[in-house]
């Protein structure tokens, strides 16, 4: 929306913390420059003295300043500024107001700065706090690893994610499209919106307008391209904002015009036709390059997938860097976005190898209570639009047995990878958390994305379906994810005939 100007260049970046550093006046002279996106973890030698888990590399304490120039021009414009994920914990000054803090390192998060930036220089600064580096069961990274992006619109503008384009009806003849748009207007003039659809060499294709600050329309195409991934054919939807005579903001996204459906017998269909989804789990990492990954590296990944037979992508186990999503839109990769390894509980985080006990206790599930709403919405709102993503899922392995969760139909349980739990972890404890507040979290974190979008299906990965459809858990989901537990695909399927169960 408006003008878009990446950030990314000349930060300063000090490892430690630094009183005052968030306020403008600070002398940040001597700090490192480094460019974003940035992983200081992977920058230092591996050290038994941190977890196992997260790759023996460190967290700690650290700041980030960038210095920048706004145009007189700018002066009376709205301005976001926008950080696409930084891990973790992250406070945020800007010419030294604080603006807040975010605790997820995975979701994007923007604060409205208008108020507190002028023509001249401007200074943002971050603090980033990951001192518990056993609190995931995989590598993390430490720092703002991916982009931050600063934009310049007018004060009448598109709403923030205020824009959700999706295909209502598609085959080779027609297909409609419903827009829903959101705008910002304290002005209180009389906004109108117009939407054009064009095709990737700017050839408009099909255009509709409406008066309102927001509202809906639809838009109908003849003889459409329809998005797959044989062929992930997009076009360009362009919406404009007006108000007095003139226009006064602009967005343009790709956007590719597809349908799918989930049949509970016959399996996963594409613009209406039947295939099987052959896809792969990714982190957020790349390996020895950290989770600080460029958009290349990304797509040699993608094409590596591609000819090993993969046509889909699972982001383990929270939401990716957007450029991998804007790939599996460009290069026809179907995507299963996922937001959570943790919900309340915070499972076991091996320190000193894989299940050697004692774990630490250490996560999102600390986080959960406060922020799993604003992290799902985050979510949703940044990625609904991409023609690639055709499930949502709320979480990986939440019912994880006696980690914590617990029940009492089952005296003793041993997970997939408990070979070495000692007993007392495998026995039911009825003072731990109970396994059936879990179809409490998973029907709430589905109404929340059913409110946000109401075109795609809402899946989690169980590692327990033997207790989740007796909970519960699995009768809130739209689509039972089954992991590592295909033996009762078949038993399953005959019990319950309604239910799609995808591996």
């Amino acid at each position: 929306m408006g003008k878009m100007i990446n950030l990314d260049r000349e930060w300063r970046f000090h490892l430690g913390d630094a009183a005052d550093a968030g306020y403008m006046t600070y002398d940040d002279s001597a700090w490192r420059r480094v460019t974003l996106p940035h992983d200081w973890a992977v920058e230092h030698p591996f050290d038994r003295a941190y977890a196992s888990g997260t790759g023996y590399l460190p967290g700690g304490t650290a700041w980030y300043r960038k210095h920048f120039e706004l145009a007189e021009e700018d002066r009376d414009k709205k301005i976001r500024l926008t950080f696409q994920g930084a891990y973790k914990h992250a406070q945020v000054w800007v010419n030294s107001n604080y603006l807040g803090s975010h605790a997820y390192g995975y979701t994007s998060f923007t604060y409205d700065v208008t108020p507190f930036v002028r023509p001249g220089e401007n200074v943002i600064a971050v603090r980033l706090e990951h001192n518990d580096v056993a609190d995931s069961r995989w590598y993390t990274g430490s720092g703002i690893d991916r982009p931050v992006i600063l934009e310049i619109a007018d004060r009448i503008c598109f709403a923030e994610n205020g824009l959700f384009a999706s295909t209502l009806q598609a085959n080779k003849e027609s297909a409609a499209i419903r827009v829903q748009y959101r705008t910002e207007n304290p002005e209180s003039e009389e906004v109108s919106v117009v939407f054009l659809l064009m095709d990737t060499e700017g050839r408009e294709i099909a255009r509709e307008s409406a008066k309102g600050e927001e509202g809906e329309l639809t838009i109908r195409v003849s003889n459409p391209l329809l998005w797959s991934p044989e062929n992930p054919a997009l076009y360009i939807l362009k919406g404009t904002v007006c108000a007095a005579g003139e226009e006064k903001d602009m967005v343009s996204m790709p956007f590719g015009i597809r349908t799918f459906r989930f049949d509970p017998d016959k399996g996963f269909f594409l613009n209406g036709r039947n295939m099987k989804i052959k896809g792969v789990c990714i982190h957020h990492d790349a390996g020895c390059l950290g989770a600080a990954v460029p958009k290349d590296v990304w797509r040699r990944r993608l094409m590596e997938f591609r000819r090993a037979g993969c046509n889909a992508i699972r982001t383990a186990h929270n939401p990716p860097d957007p450029a991998l999503l804007d790939l599996c839109d460009e290069l026809g990769f179907l995507v299963m976005d996922e937001a959570f390894d943790e919900w309340e509980g915070i499972k076991n985080k091996w320190w000193q190898g894989h299940n050697v006990y004692p774990p630490k206790h250490f996560g999102y599930g600390a986080d959960f209570p406060l922020w799993h709403e604003k992290d799902l919405t985050s979510m949703i709102l940044r990625d609904r639009n991409h023609p690639s993503v055709i499930l949502w899922s709320i979480g990986n392995e939440i019912d994880y047995p006696n980690d914590p969760y617990v029940t009492p139909l089952f005296k003793q349980v041993l997970g997939n990878n408990d070979a070495n739990k000692p007993l007392a972890e495998r026995l039911y404890d009825p003072r731990k958390p109970d396994a059936g507040r879990l179809a409490i979290l998973a029907k709430e974190l589905t109404e929340i994305v059913h409110r946000l979008d109401d075109t795609r299906p809402v899946t989690s990965a169980l590692s327990f379906p033997e207790l989740s459809n007796r909970t519960g858990y699995a009768n809130a989901l739209d689509v039972s994810g089954y992991n590592y537990r295909e033996g009762f695909y078949p038993e399953d399927h005959e019990k319950y005939p309604d239910r799609v169960i995808l591996g």
